[in-house]
């Protein structure tokens, strides 16, 4: 299974997952005026993977997540410690608005077990942490050319990382975290507790063995594993609903064929396959959750045939404005935790078009920006 996942995952997603350093040079970030917003070049110079939007509009406004690959990064007001030229491929995490400035930013060299890159990286559902993959040298090897991972959060307001899987996992493990409510009293022998200001947290991963497995910390340490859709591929993306109770996630068949999943974090649960509806153009992918208000929508990306997932188009051309390559939609749906399975996923309403180009970075809590980026990355305001 391994073997089959490693292959895979560089066949398909080459765009982050590549053994070759991509050089690149920083060029001028664009900017583009469309009818359905403002399109952000972020980092313009092909230098963009694993996009996520901000889920803290407060202190990181209009700005997005994301991993370098190797080069020259085309950011504006640098920090100190944050060198542009000479970059490493995913050599940091950065946090950068859509006027290039950087919000923030984390080293791989600030964090124990990443002695060779970071992977995955994604916003929690709260503003405050980030959860990644933190890669390694697996032992007896050297340069990086054999390497496994772990997983980590960092504490945005002062770069404080936890630790929560030490090793032993694949690039495409995929990691995202839930986090409760503070909790206003804490055991200090609750290293967790007091790192994220509660225990009520939830992890979810792909394991080595290939299958989407969580944690209920506030229960156990232990993985729990989820039954696994028939469809047949890699397990990708996995997102934890803001009530923690269910994920959303991929299945990759081809760069061409996928399906998604809506399931509920429970041993006994079933996945619920999210279905191309009469007017969408493709199955959807890159499924986000976005809660407005009390109301709940996945986001989607959809994209055209003989469109690949991994879309690289320039998306400040005007040529790409009419879904020629894709669209970003969301539906309204209602969860109904420990429920039977007919009714645990309800819908509501139709399906609505966001953007007519694929955006997969998921949807900020105000609702005003989306992000993306294979190569190319970008912002969308909405107004």
């Amino acid at each position: 299974m391994k073997k089959y996942l490693t292959a895979l995952s560089l066949a398909l997603l080459a765009g982050c997952y590549s053994p070759e350093q991509y050089e690149a040079s920083a060029t001028e970030n664009q900017t583009a005026q469309s009818d359905f917003g403002t399109l952000y070049e972020i980092n313009g110079g092909m230098q963009i993977c694993n996009p996520s939007i901000t889920q803290d509009e407060k202190n990181y406004p209009a700005s997005m997540l994301w991993l370098n690959f190797s080069g020259t990064l085309n950011v504006q007001d640098a920090p100190k410690g944050y060198a542009t030229k000479d970059a490493d491929e995913h050599d940091r995490l950065t946090v950068s608005d859509t006027a290039g400035k950087v919000l923030w930013y984390l080293m791989k060299d600030d964090v124990e077990g990443a002695e060779c890159e970071f992977q995955d990286p994604e916003w929690t559902t709260d503003g405050n942490f980030i959860v990644a993959l933190s890669g390694a040298n697996v032992k007896g090897s050297k340069g990086c050319s054999d390497m496994e991972y772990g997983i980590f959060a960092v504490r945005l307001s002062d770069n404080q990382v936890f630790t929560l899987v030490k090793s032993g996992l694949e690039a495409t493990a995929n990691p995202h975290l839930w986090i409760g409510d503070a909790q206003d009293s804490i055991s200090s022998k609750d290293s967790l507790a007091n790192f994220f200001g509660t225990n009520e947290v939830k992890l979810v991963y792909v394991n080595a063995a290939g299958k989407l497995v969580y944690v209920d910390f506030a229960k156990s340490t232990k993985a729990v594993t989820l039954k696994a859709p028939s469809a047949e591929g890699l397990l990708d993306g996995p997102m934890i609903s803001p009530d923690g109770n269910f994920i959303v996630y991929d299945v990759l068949e081809s760069s061409y064929a996928w399906s998604s999943y809506v399931q509920e974090l429970s041993s006994t649960s079933s996945p619920v396959e999210i279905e191309k509806l009469e007017g969408m153009i493709s199955n959807p992918v890159f499924p986000h959750w976005w809660k407005f208000g009390s109301r709940l929508f996945i986001v989607w990306t959809e994209f055209t045939a003989g469109n690949p997932y991994l879309n690289k188009s320039d998306l400040t051309k005007e040529s790409t404005w009419d879904a020629s390559i894709g669209r970003t939609a969301m539906r309204e749906v209602m969860l109904n935790a420990s429920a039977p399975s007919d009714v645990a996923v309800e819908w509501n309403g139709s399906v609505r078009e966001i953007a007519p180009v694929p955006l997969i970075g998921g949807r900020s809590p105000s609702g005003h920006f989306v992000s993306t980026g294979t190569n190319n990355g970008y912002m969308l305001y909405i107004p």
